[in-house]
């Protein structure tokens, strides 16, 4: 997800005041401080919501953490190896395509969303939108296209690869490795198809009202491969 502000300050979709949302004025690549912290805390928060809900839903989680801790601990670390990377990196797809064409841009977690991504969790379903990328200069509508689907772009480079981890991983009979293969290539099929649809703050508004023909060209396909891959093969969930 991706936010714009104004080239003067002023929000057109929003933006963060205080201090958590104060861009550092040099638009390079670079990091403060507030924007570690919020890229940790959502790489853990999503990891630890999509570890119970692949366990099941807070029940069987809880079940599984107190009857055999080391699983569950396998499970974390495989959901932030795969749903946790795939979102940051993601979000950071934004940050380096908003700083190519000389804006200034910072990850903000939304930690109201990444509670209710773990209360979600418990509940046996999930919802994630773990914060936003927020950006502001002066783009052309082509750039802010672009933009936006950096993100999703990113998703889709990940399947890629996901896939040799996947095929070794069955080969050699690691079944974390595999795990951790299959569940990357759904988790990241997923997010690229789902943030393609233009409603909303989701990045295929932003794309589609910049050209259909590049929004039809990554949506169309990404759907196709998602629907096959992880509810017909059931690869990943």
């Amino acid at each position: 997800m991706v936010r714009v502000s104004a080239p003067n300050g002023g929000g057109r979709r929003g933006g963060q005041g205080g201090s958590g949302g104060r861009f550092d004025p040099d638009p390079s690549l670079r990091f403060s401080a507030q924007e570690i912290q919020d890229l940790l805390i959502a790489w853990l928060a999503l990891g630890f919501a999509f570890a119970i809900f692949f366990a099941g839903g807070g029940n069987r989680a809880i079940s599984l953490l107190t009857g055999n801790p080391t699983e569950f601990v396998v499970a974390l670390v495989v959901s932030l190896l795969t749903a946790g990377i795939g979102f940051l990196l993601h979000e950071l797809g934004h940050k380096v395509a908003a700083v190519r064409y000389g804006n200034i841009a910072a990850f903000r977690a939304d930690y109201n969303m990444l509670f209710l991504a773990i209360m979600s969790a418990f509940l046996g379903f999930i919802f994630a939108a773990p914060g936003a990328v927020h950006h502001r200069g002066r783009i052309t509508e082509r750039q802010h296209g672009l933009i936006a689907l950096a993100g999703p772009a990113v998703n889709l480079v990940l399947t890629v690869v996901f896939v040799p981890i996947w095929l070794l991983g069955a080969a050699a009979g690691v079944d974390v490795l595999a795990l951790i293969g299959s569940r990357g290539l759904a988790i990241n099929l997923f997010l690229a198809a789902f943030n393609m649809i233009p409603f909303g703050a989701l990045d295929g508004k932003t794309i589609i009202g910049w050209s259909k023909v590049v929004w039809a060209l990554v949506f169309l396909p990404s759907v196709a491969v998602t629907v096959y891959v992880v509810f017909v093969l059931g690869i990943g969930f």
